[in-house]
């Protein structure tokens, strides 16, 4: 029995020590180019659903009208997200495409994050994501305008008219 701890132990660590010796001796590219490293897209979203976790099941204490899509357009335009998510029926800067992984295109004609919870994209934008260019915005925005957003990208394929105006608009300061 302490021959076969002492082996698992010796295995472990065995493995450690290539795992460790094989990222910090080069052979790991880290570049943005090129696809993404074996199992990393499986681990990231299983790490950023756990992250997540009873978030996703959080509902916007605000509606769904005009009002609250209009501050919410208002919200992404001032706050530069077109730069890497787009704008209506146009593709993000060049920018976007720097990133890896690369910024999704969040309003049509992507379907963005229309299929997500709404509690999800608000835990989003308000902790940001490690390892990706989207940042935190709580601290920046009030919860309040962070609900407004994530119900504007919940909704981005059926805007009302004043709110598609104003997402095609250049940024107003």
């Amino acid at each position: 029995m302490i021959k076969f701890l002492f082996g698992l132990i010796v295995g472990i660590g065995l493995l450690l020590l290539g795992g460790y010796l094989f990222a910090t001796r080069g052979s790991l590219f880290m570049g943005t180019k090129g696809g993404p490293l074996p199992m990393e897209r499986s681990l990231a979203h299983k790490a950023l659903s756990a992250s997540i976790g009873q978030s996703s099941q959080d509902q916007s204490p605000f509606p769904t009208d005009e009002t609250n899509l209009l501050a919410g357009a208002r919200v992404y335009q001032q706050n530069d997200c077109f730069m890497c998510h787009g704008r209506l029926d146009q593709p993000a800067s060049d920018i976007s495409k720097r990133f890896y992984p690369h910024a999704p295109q969040l309003l049509p004609p992507s379907k963005g994050v229309t299929d997500d919870p709404v509690g999800t994209t608000h835990w989003v934008v308000k902790n940001g994501i490690r390892f990706s260019a989207m940042p935190a915005f709580e601290g920046k925005l009030t919860d309040a305008e962070i609900w407004q957003v994530s119900l504007l990208l919940l909704n981005a394929d059926k805007l009302p008219l004043p709110v598609q105006e104003v997402l095609r608009q250049p940024r107003s300061d």
